[in-house]
């Protein structure tokens, strides 16, 4: 139950920016980051994706430590003019996610924006003490991501 400063809503909110330096042509990057049903085949922390319908899926995502997290994301912007890519997501995860590409030195920068409520009561408990952890195993991932990526678009 949050207190009058709203401090435990907080401790269950997250907000992360990443920005992801590749060698391929941001046209290539955007088609890419647009088939989310792939991102298992290159990214190892997504473990599942299951298309629900045209717009939406079922995303599983495990990392370093031992606990999964379930979404269902639904895509809420998709612009190849301006080449953002943005979802809704609700489940163990309650928010959006934002993938922004651009061109940048040597290929694309491709900007990941994220806002989203932990919605797991497991990790609703572990909320004060774990968040460093949690915040170091979302970075963890985002490596692991930037570096699947890479070598999926050097396989041409």
């Amino acid at each position: 139950m949050p207190d009058s400063s709203g401090r435990s809503c907080r401790l269950h909110r997250y907000r992360f920016r990443s920005v992801w330096l590749l060698p391929a042509p941001p046209a290539v990057v955007y088609a890419v980051l647009g088939r989310a049903e792939a991102y298992p085949r290159w990214w190892p922390q997504v473990r599942e994706v299951v298309p629900l319908d045209d717009r939406s899926g079922t995303a599983r995502f495990r990392s370093f430590l031992p606990y999964e997290l379930t979404v269902v994301a639904t895509e809420t912007l998709r612009d190849p003019a301006a080449r953002v890519l943005e979802i809704g997501m609700r489940g163990d995860l309650a928010g959006w996610a934002r993938w922004t590409v651009m061109p940048g030195e040597g290929g694309t920068r491709a900007v990941f924006e994220q806002e989203v409520e932990v919605r797991k009561p497991v990790l609703r408990r572990w909320a004060l003490l774990g968040r460093p952890v949690f915040r170091v195993n979302h970075a963890l991932m985002m490596r692991a991501g930037r570096r699947g990526l890479r070598a999926w678009l050097a396989r041409g």
